[in-house]
């Protein structure tokens, strides 16, 4: 107890709705063409957990094994990929983790873990660093 295990979920592609919708988003709206893929995991930080809880919360609580992929600590990306995380600032309420410690505390009472979570996007493509935005249209450009 005391140690911060760190949880990765992503939906598995078939599920993966809201990355899908991302992709095209940054596609349609913002005009980057040579984005390839949008993935998008919820991390859990967790910790003040005893070792048997945490497993059973990992495929329960944290993750539904039919539609989740679940990695612990760490997963694969692409090497032309990069990622960032977006989380709650101090003293903003965090649904996802509240939801998350209610549920462990069925799991076992008198466990009192501790949870923040984030939101990490993990984008693919080439020279995305350049950020090649495509050029409107004549048409476009006149509406």
């Amino acid at each position: 107890m005391g140690q911060v295990k760190r949880i990765y979920v992503e939906k598995k592609a078939p599920y993966a709705v809201r990355a899908k919708e991302l992709k095209e988003e940054v596609r349609q709206y913002l005009g980057i063409t040579a984005l390839r893929d949008v993935r998008v995991l919820i991390r859990y930080d967790v910790e003040n957990l005893s070792d048997a809880t945490y497993k059973q919360a990992l495929l329960t609580v944290f993750s539904e094994p039919p539609v989740d992929n679940c990695y612990e600590e760490s997963f694969t990306m692409d090497p032309d990929a990069f990622c960032f995380s977006v989380e709650y600032l101090p003293g903003q309420f965090d649904q996802r983790a509240d939801s998350a410690v209610q549920c462990i505390q069925f799991l076992k009472e008198d466990e009192q873990p501790i949870i923040k979570t984030a939101t990490t996007y993990v984008v693919t493509g080439k020279d995305l660093s350049l950020i090649h935005i495509s050029e409107p249209t004549r048409q476009e450009a006149i509406s």
